[in-house]
């Protein structure tokens, strides 16, 4: 408590709310049980055979005493007029869920993590502590891990399928964003202006001088070309991880187009955000966002509409409203997925032949059991754009305009080795102060600018990507 003061009490009692408020009170819980979200409930053996005009099916120990063995699944036609009856979503029914758990926790961990980075961001506003540790950095940065983490839980969940087909398409959407990371990694600054290499030459500068007091200079190259792939690296994962995210997202857009089709607001709202990921994508494409704001044509002459620091502080603003605006139009995605049953319904009638009743029972119900892992694929990539955000703005020395842009840091001077014979508590605060200064003169708000710009720019592109192609798939190859 002594290092970091006010932002540890913080921190601690927000993890505290957090364990002790979860069983009570829920962000998570209340998205998808505040009554708004209604689910269709499987048809039972007894009314199903009403529909088909069949008798009651005898309970299985009457069957044995009546000398009937056989074992054969009841079924009914498939051009029944089934109609299937609708219940909101309860606490009680959300237990059932599969990985609600785990969704309910991350969703909920991310809440409180964005409500300690406000909370930081005032208070260094406030008192501008020069030698605190800001502790919203840190829970950002568990958030965006946790995010990956979530993600890849989903993806393993796929890879185990019999069908085995999901595995395949993970696979080759890795290589593809493999591939396309490379390109977006060579393209120069003139056309995506990440800041990438700025920062990585700056970090190449301050190491080589510490590698050559060792002997160690040779190093270098081998760092930077393990840097990059390992970036890349992680591209083709987090392209792999969001695959089946952004063919969901296609999906459950074009049903909550159907529902909205008497809403034209709620429609433009859908729109827009389902093209949230495109406009951040065109954000860092320097010859048609910065340059045009910067040197707008006005005839022969150009104009400035904002200055650098402005349009950063634009990005960041816009992207954030972005986020909100995919959070708030959350509820339209989710009914739309479970409507998928009541449509799953309507292709059965259209069908001919005899269909078993569990399997209609098993379809629906399966339909129900997976919202929260949809829920996960719907919100995990809003919650890692804006927590990737936050770290650009914070790590990148970025303003929100609300007070003015920080000066850069001036570089870290090495700490001098600390004395024989002091105390143990001195001796370790000497040795964090020296790591602390080494890894702030190496890891620079320029590098960390290039380094968050690039996540963040590279998961609204895997969305861009894979959502346009789910329309495809959807609208064309499904339907045919």
């Amino acid at each position: 408590m002594a290092v970091m003061g006010v932002q540890v009490v913080v921190s601690l009692l927000a993890a505290s709310l957090m364990q002790k408020m979860a069983p009570h009170c829920s962000f998570a819980r209340w998205l998808l049980c505040n009554g708004s979200l209604l689910r269709y409930k499987h048809p039972s053996e007894e009314e199903l055979c009403a529909l088909a005009g069949k008798q009651r099916p005898k309970a299985r120990r009457d069957r044995r005493m009546n000398g009937v063995t056989d074992d054969k699944p009841l079924s009914v036609p498939r051009d029944i007029d089934l109609r299937l009856d609708t219940s909101p979503i309860t606490a009680v029914d959300a237990l059932v869920l599969r990985y609600f758990l785990d969704y309910q926790w991350f969703v909920d961990f991310a809440v409180y993590s964005t409500a300690v980075y406000v909370f930081t961001e005032g208070y260094y506003c406030l008192a501008d502590p020069q030698k605190e540790t800001n502790i919203g950095v840190l829970w950002c940065l568990l958030t965006v891990v946790f995010s990956i983490k979530v993600f890849f839980m989903v993806m393993r969940h796929y890879f185990r399928s019999e069908e085995g087909g999901e595995r395949s398409v993970c696979l080759t959407f890795a290589f593809f964003f493999l591939l396309l990371a490379m390109v977006a990694l060579v393209i120069r600054e003139d056309y995506l202006e990440f800041g990438l290499e700025p920062g990585l030459a700056g970090v190449s500068s301050n190491l080589e001088s510490i590698l050559k007091q060792r002997g160690w200079e040779w190093t270098l190259p081998l760092a930077k070309l393990a840097f990059k792939v390992g970036l890349v690296a992680l591209c083709s994962f987090l392209g792999a991880c969001l695959t089946f995210p952004g063919l969901r997202l296609a999906q459950t857009h074009l049903d909550a187009l159907r529902m909205a089709a008497d809403k034209p607001l709620t429609q433009v709202l859908l729109h827009v955000s389902f093209l949230a990921p495109v406009l951040v994508v065109v954000m860092w494409i320097k010859p048609i966002s910065r340059d045009f704001l910067l040197h707008a044509p006005m005839g022969k002459q150009t104009v400035q509409i904002m200055s650098d620091s402005a349009y950063n502080t634009a990005r960041l603003w816009a992207i954030v409203g972005l986020c909100l605006l995919r959070l708030a139009v959350t509820r339209h995605h989710l009914q739309a997925y479970l409507g998928l049953a009541e449509r799953w319904v309507e292709q059965m009638r259209k069908e001919a032949g005899r269909i078993a009743v569990l399997e209609i029972q098993r379809k629906i119900t399966r339909i129900y059991c997976y919202v929260s892992v949809v829920s996960l694929q719907y919100l995990g990539p809003i919650i890692l754009t804006l927590h990737c955000t936050l770290l650009l703005k914070t790590l990148g020395h970025h303003s929100w305009g609300l007070y003015p842009e920080p000066p850069p840091l001036p570089p870290a001077a090495t700490a001098a080795p600390p004395r024989p014979g002091g105390e143990d508590g001195e001796d370790v605060r000497v040795a964090v102060e020296q790591i602390t200064g080494i890894l702030g003169g190496i890891f620079t708000p320029l590098f960390f600018r290039g380094l968050f710009a690039f996540l963040t720019w590279w998961v609204a592109a895997c969305q861009v990507v894979t959502s346009l192609f789910g329309l495809y798939f959807h609208q064309y190859l499904a339907a045919s």
